[in-house]
């Protein structure tokens, strides 16, 4: 039977406990909220929640429901096998949702009012992300398969033949030989269509050398019904055997019975053009684009495309943000999207008729902007010191109002570190934003060890953010104060801004975190000094190996995880080649220079600084011969230096265990070098 919420939480969380600092136990066992979806009528909203099996060293999801103004909410799906992707039917009685219960993600379908799930599909493949048409007759399934096979059979009957081979070699023609975690090995992501009430899938796709939605990380905001429920309109990187040096990402429409070719609508640009959404009379697709071929850092503006004569507009041209998924208003006046804007990711409005934004939120981290029954907006949001629940507000941004509390008891519990936002001049005397986290139980009469955390991307930010792999409060919790800076390269303050890091990654951005460490030590009397240690993942490992040949007297210790080495070779050992491309301005071959004059491997014989080493296995954006090159200097050169290796992730650490592990050695790690005063070491090379 459905339980309320507050029901649900006390039967599962833990007995109450005296109020202590957060930890990775918190981190790792918060409830996690994602993927509200506003019923057809608005007055409710379904969400996923995912909660930690610790035991199973996994994390699980069910769906839950709660009405438009807060009551009411319960949990719909209690199986202990995966449900997520929530799509309500047309008349909002039911809702489709992914599940993997039975042994494979298929398609199920669930009454709201009563009643048990239902399997809408039974396919021989995974159903990885579906959409359904907007008269609920249809669905478009991707399902990993050979192109070349004509049936849907014939892949999982190829894989068996393949495992039962005494051979295991492959052989490549053409890249990607792998890409972010998993190795090719011929199958495609393709859409395929059938009807809701059973039948043969038809694949739309059929003869494109391509993934749609693309990978890794697309789902179904890649793809969508046409309003008539006759077409599909979808994303896909068809770029032949420039696959991964191309971001030319393309949206195309196939004939939903499969007849014919897939025809590419936007012909025009080589840069990324993604998600799809059509107006509510269908009349206007609206979708994002980028600009410049080769970037995928690269603002995405919002493009309208009248349906279906093809006429465009760019409606967001004199906004200097990058939009995020887009909904449209009930009267089709009106998109909702998200941004980074200064530290903060607040909701935006955009006026159709003239491309006017206006910020909804302000403080903290808004995604999944829709509109729900009452004239408001229904968002999930979180910030430092609070994980993801779900909020309403006005269109004008007035009487912001709490819907879920998905954490209320565990909550209860846990105290945070308070935190500030702050700003100094930075290189080329620019603005940079940046913020600061005071240590739980903070006592402004003494001085705290600090934690210089350094984002990835490296257009990226940390913002005001309640991130589950690197939380400033993890660090807050252990004592220390943390500082974040925004260097040049982030995103948020205009694309120039962001622009600013190519071909400079340890020019600007190490000059924005020394003038940033400099003006929040200076500002900040409870900030100790000199008890610092600088931490960073991917490029913010990249900037740790920099640092330590380029600023290397400041810190007691360093922490690198899935950071560069030398930049010449990774570019030759990744997958994603449009990236170092665009970064450096070429190939290593064609400009050479731009390579080695910011790579941190010709600076080795400078270093001195205890450093921390982390690498997953399975992380083919930055390899682990980078990190055991590392760690291999370090060792040779007589420095203090640990290598904490996790063969089963990927460029992040996922797993409940691995996360608790990475936690505990990496603040040990800098209790040893900044809590108990370690000094850095006189470096004596080995002979």
């Amino acid at each position: 039977m459905p339980l309320s919420l507050l029901a649900a939480l006390a039967l599962t969380a833990a007995p109450a406990a005296s109020p202590h600092p957060y930890n990775v136990q918190d981190q790792v066992t918060l409830r996690r909220l994602s993927e509200p979806r506003v019923s057809p009528d608005g007055q409710r909203i379904a969400f996923v929640l995912r909660t930690t099996d610790m035991e199973a060293n996994r994390g699980r999801t069910d769906l839950w429901l709660v009405n438009a103004d807060g009551s009411g909410a319960r949990q719909l799906t209690s199986h202990p096998d995966a449900d997520n992707q929530p799509v309500w039917a047309p008349d909002g009685r039911s809702l489709f949702f992914l599940s993997s219960r039975g042994g494979s993600s298929q398609v199920w379908r669930l009454p709201i009012d009563g009643g048990e799930p239902q399997q809408v599909t039974k396919l021989p493949l995974d159903v990885n992300a579906f959409a359904l048409s907007r008269d609920g007759a249809r669905l478009a399934v991707a399902l990993e398969v050979f192109p070349d096979c004509a049936t849907l059979e014939c892949t999982p009957q190829r894989q068996e033949t393949k495992a039962k081979s005494k051979s295991s070699g492959r052989v490549y023609d053409k890249l990607f030989v792998r890409h972010w975690d998993t190795w090719a090995d011929g199958r495609r992501s393709h859409l395929f269509v059938l009807p809701v009430a059973g039948g043969t899938p038809v694949d739309v796709t059929k003869g494109m050398d391509a993934d749609a939605p693309s990978k890794p990380f697309g789902g179904a905001e890649e793809f969508t019904f046409t309003p008539d429920g006759k077409g599909v309109v979808f994303t896909a990187r068809d770029a032949g055997r420039q696959e991964s040096w191309s971001t030319d990402l393309d949206l195309f429409v196939a004939s939903a019975d499969g007849q014919g070719q897939p025809r590419k609508l936007t012909t025009s640009n080589r840069a990324t053009d993604t998600s799809p959404v059509f107006s509510p009379d269908g009349k206007t697709l609206a979708y994002l684009a980028m600009e410049r071929p080769g970037y995928e850092a690269d603002r995405l503006r919002v493009i309208l495309r009248s349906w279906p004569d093809g006429k465009e507009r760019v409606l967001t041209e004199k906004w200097d943000r990058s939009a995020e998924a887009l909904t449209w208003s009930a009267d089709g006046k009106t998109l909702f999207t998200a941004a980074y804007n200064e530290l903060q990711h607040p909701a935006f409005a955009i006026d159709v008729a003239s491309g006017a934004v206006r910020a909804i939120t302000q403080e903290g981290y808004a995604t999944d902007v829709q509109p729900v029954a009452g004239g408001r907006l229904v968002y999930a949001f979180d910030t430092l010191k609070s994980p993801a629940d779900l909020f309403s507000v006005n269109v004008d941004g007035s009487d912001a109002r709490q819907l879920t509390r998905v954490n209320q008891e565990a909550l209860a519990s846990i105290r945070f570190g308070d935190f500030e936002t702050f700003s100094f001049p930075g290189a080329n005397g620019d603005k940079v934003f940046g913020f600061v986290v005071k240590p739980v139980g903070f006592d402004p009469k003494k001085k705290y060890p600090v934690a210089l955390l350094i984002h990835g991307g490296p257009q990226g930010s940390f913002a005001n953010h309640f991130h589950y792999r690197w939380n400033p409060q993890a660090f807050a919790g252990h004592g220390y104060a943390v500082v974040s800076i925004d260097f040049h390269g982030s995103t948020g303050y205009g694309q120039a801004f962001t622009d600013a890091i190519q071909d400079d990654w340890g020019g600007k951005p190490l000059e924005d975190l020394q003038k940033g460490l400099a003006a929040a030590t200076a500002r900040y009397s409870f900030l100790h000094p000199e008890r610092v240690c600088a931490l960073g993942a991917s490029y913010g490992g990249y900037m740790i190996n920099w640092i330590a040949g380029n600023w290397s007297d400041r810190f007691k210790c360093l922490v690198n995880h899935d950071g560069i080495l030398d930049n010449r070779m990774g570019y030759f050992d990744t997958e994603e080649l449009w990236f170092p491309e665009w970064e450096h301005k070429g190939t290593p071959w064609d400009n050479p220079a731009a390579y080695a004059k910011h790579s941190p491997i010709e600076h080795v014989g400078k270093w001195k600084t205890p450093m921390l080493v982390i690498q997953g296995g399975k992380d083919f954006r930055v390899v682990e011969t980078q990190a055991l090159g590392t760690f291999n200097a370090l060792q040779r050169r007589g420095i203090p230096s640990k290598f904490l290796y996790f063969p089963d992730e990927n460029h992040w650490v996922l797993k409940p265990a691995n996360s608790v592990l990475w936690h505990e050695t990496v603040l040990s790690w800098l209790d040893q070098w900044t809590k108990q005063g370690g000094a850095s070491p006189v470096v004596k090379s080995a002979p």
